[in-house]
């Protein structure tokens, strides 16, 4: 592998510095976003069993001790629980898109490796074809292989690291933005249960129809 990357040169080192980065990125970002999915059904249920006893100290305290974005908003709207509604829902999409923000980033850096990689390795292959061209130049009119296997080695390599690099950074972003939007659902289905909650409109959620005997 190391003797790939040497014949690569240095694009290809740069390619794989980029791959590392991204690995790192790619756990960092799953890390915080499985520590922010929570299961928000239950905790919208304790908080609206504080807030019914009305312990809302309580309600609020749970919010803090509860990581992800679910409890961000959900603390927004207990803040402003005496204001009206739109007020509440006003509340609850700042904080919502504040957090959606601190979801996102830093996913376009992946995105961004995803997209130059190839490039990089474009660009390895053209010097590595220079290379070869000029020595063919050198050695004419006797070529011999073993003059021009450095360039074309070094233009295979780099072709070959920029796409090994670009496929796994894809698909890690698509990955992580699928998770960022299941916790977006999760987040736009809790604020309105808390709202449906605190106009006194019970809350009404999808049960699934049961399958008819044969």
């Amino acid at each position: 592998m190391f003797e790939l990357l040497r014949q690569g040169g240095l694009i290809a080192w740069i390619i794989m510095g980029c791959g590392l980065a991204a690995l790192i990125l790619f756990l960092e970002r799953l890390l915080s976003l499985h520590r922010a999915r929570i299961k928000s059904e239950d905790f919208i249920a304790g908080i609206c069993n504080n807030l019914r006893r009305g312990n809302v100290n309580e309600a609020l305290a749970i919010c803090d001790d509860t990581p992800g974005p679910v409890a961000v908003i959900v603390r927004a709207a207990i803040l402003n629980r005496q204001a009206d509604k739109e007020s509440i829902r006003t509340a609850i999409e700042n904080a919502g898109r504040t957090e959606i923000s601190r979801m996102e980033r830093r996913l376009s850096l992946l995105a961004t490796v995803a997209q130059v990689a190839p490039i990089f390795g474009l660009l390895g292959t053209v010097l590595g074809l220079i290379k070869s061209l000029q020595a063919m130049k050198l050695a004419a009119p006797l070529v011999q292989p073993v003059d021009v296997m450095s360039g074309l080695m070094q233009a295979l390599v780099t072709t070959a690291v920029g796409l090994a690099v670009a496929a796994p950074c894809y698909i890690a972003f698509s990955f992580l933005v699928g998770k960022v939007e299941k916790i977006v659902i999760d987040m736009e289905r809790s604020a309105s249960d808390l709202i449906a909650f605190m106009a006194g409109t019970p809350i009404v959620r999808d049960e699934p129809v049961p399958e008819k005997d044969e």
